[in-house]
C-alpha cells in the first residue's frame, strides 16, 4: 500500500477524502496547507497527521502526494514534490503555463516518476460507454459536433473566487480540462484552435461567504466560442462561459457519418449516453447505471448551479489507476502527457483569442486506452 501525503485543503479536499470509501489502495496519511491551523483542523477531523510542506516533502513514508492547492500554487508545489522524489497527482490544470508544466513532465521523465492529473471524469461510465459506442463504428466517422460548459459564475457559492477572475484563471483553465480530457478519450490528439473572448463586465459580486455584496475586479474574459480542429478530422466548435445564467444545449453533441450522439456531462462520472442513427428517429437512451464507474452515487443536499442534485461522482479514480500502475509498472491514464496536451489547449485558445488568428498545437499526446469493468473492479472497495 501506498502512502499519500496532500498539499492543500481546500474545497475539494473533501471529495478526495471519500474517495477512500470507493478505491482499495487510496492511504491517505497526512495533510499541508499553506495555512497551518487549517491543514490541522482538516488532520483532526480525518486521522491525518498534520504537516508543513517541507516535514511531508521530507517525509520518506510518504510515496505519493496529492497537490490540491489553487491552480497559480500548482507548478511550484508539484516541483518540489518532484524534487523531493516524491510521485505527483495534481488536480487540473497541471499548471497555468504550458512551459512550466513541459518542464514538470521533463522532471518526472528525468527522475522516473508518475505524474498524474485530474481531470479523471473521463474514466465514468458515461465517458466510457460513449467511447465504446464510438469505436464500435456504429455511428460511422466522428466529422464535426459541438460542447458547451455556461453558468454565472463560482463567485455565487465560492467564498473566494477571486482566483478564478484573474491571470491564470478563467472559464477555459477552469472547466476546459473537463471537456478538452474527455474530446481526447473519444477522438484523440488536437492539432489547431481558434478562439475568440469577451468579458461581461468588470466587476462581480460575492455571493457567498464573509464578504457578501462587497465586488471584485474581473481582469480576464469570461466567456470563450472555440473551432478545435482534430488529428482524425473531426472539427468541433464550443462555448465555455462564466456569463449565463440559463441554457438548454446539451453539454457534448457528436455527429457522425451513421449517427449522432449525446454525450454526458464530462465534469461527471454518469450518464446517460443518447445516440440517434435514423433521420426522425427517436433517441435511444443508454443506461449507465449498471457500469463501475456510473451508478448515481451522490443526492446533493444543496445543489451548485453548475451540478445536477443527483450525481455519479468517482472523483480520485485517476489517483487510485495511478497508483495500481505504479505497483506494477504501467502507464497510468490520467498521465503528464495527456495533461499537458490539454493545457496546450487552453493556453492556445487564449492566444487565438488575443490574436485573432488560428494556432497550431505544439503538443500531441496518445489516446488514453478504454478502460474496461474488469480494469475498474480491481480497485474498488467490496
Amino acid at each position: 500500500m501506498k502512502n499519500i501525503g496532500i498539499i492543500g485543503c481546500g474545497n475539494i479536499l473533501e471529495t478526495y477524502l471519500r474517495s477512500q470509501e470507493y478505491f482499495n489502495n487510496i492511504n491517505f496519511v497526512s495533510c499541508s496547507d499553506i495555512n497551518m491551523d487549517l491543514a490541522k483542523k482538516t488532520s483532526s477531523e480525518n486521522n491525518l497527521k498534520a504537516q508543513t510542506v517541507e516535514e511531508l516533502l521530507s517525509d520518506n513514508s510518504i510515496d505519493i502526494v496529492l497537490n490540491i492547492t489553487i491552480p497559480q500554487a500548482h507548478f511550484e508545489v508539484s516541483k518540489k514534490i518532484l524534487e523531493a522524489g516524491k510521485h505527483v497527482y495534481s488536480e487540473k490544470p497541471m499548471s497555468v503555463k504550458y512551459e512550466q508544466a513541459n518542464e514538470l513532465l521533463k522532471i518526472s521523465r528525468d527522475k522516473n516518476l508518475y505524474f498524474g492529473n485530474a481531470p479523471d471524469t473521463f474514466l465514468g461510465g458515461g465517458g466510457q460507454l460513449s467511447r465504446e459506442i464510438i469505436d464500435s463504428n456504429e455511428l460511422g466517422e466522428i466529422l464535426t459536433g459541438n460542447f458547451i460548459f455556461a453558468f454565472p459564475g463560482v463567485q455565487d457559492f465560492h467564498p473566494n473566487p477571486e482566483s478564478w477572475f484573474q491571470d491564470g484563471g478563467g472559464p477555459v483553465i477552469d472547466m476546459g480540462p473537463y471537456f478538452f480530457t474527455a474530446l481526447i478519450n473519444l477522438l484523440g490528439p488536437a492539432k489547431n484552435i481558434r478562439s475568440r473572448g469577451v468579458k461581461f463586465s468588470d466587476q462581480r459580486e460575492y455571493k457567498a461567504g464573509p464578504k457578501k455584496g462587497k465586488f471584485f475586479n474581473v481582469d480576464i474574459p469570461t466567456s470563450y466560442m472555440f473551432s478545435l480542429e482534430f488529428h482524425n478530422r473531426s472539427i468541433i466548435q464550443g462555448f465555455i462561459s462564466f456569463d449565463v445564467l440559463n441554457h438548454k444545449r446539451n453539454h457534448v453533441e457528436l455527429y457522425g457519418t451513421k449517427g449522432s450522439i449525446i454525450v454526458p456531462d464530462p465534469n461527471m462520472f454518469g450518464g446517460p449516453v443518447i445516440t440517434s442513427k435514423e433521420l426522425g428517429s427517436d433517441w435511444i437512451e443508454h443506461s449507465v447505471e449498471s457500469k463501475p464507474l456510473g451508478k448515481t452515487n451522490i443526492l446533493n443536499k444543496t445543489v451548485r448551479s453548475n451540478e445536477a442534485p443527483r450525481q455519479s461522482n468517482y472523483r480520485g479514480i485517476g489517483l487510485s489507476e495511478m497508483v495500481y500502475s505504479i505497483e506494477n509498472n504501467v502507464e497510468q491514464r490520467c498521465n503528464g502527457e495527456l495533461a499537458l496536451h490539454v493545457l496546450d489547449i487552453i493556453e492556445s485558445a487564449m492566444i487565438a483569442a488575443e490574436s485573432k488568428e488560428e494556432v497550431s498545437l505544439r503538443s500531441t499526446c496518445k489516446r488514453p486506452n478504454s478502460f474496461e469493468d474488469k480494469e475498474i473492479k480491481k480497485l474498488l472497495k467490496n
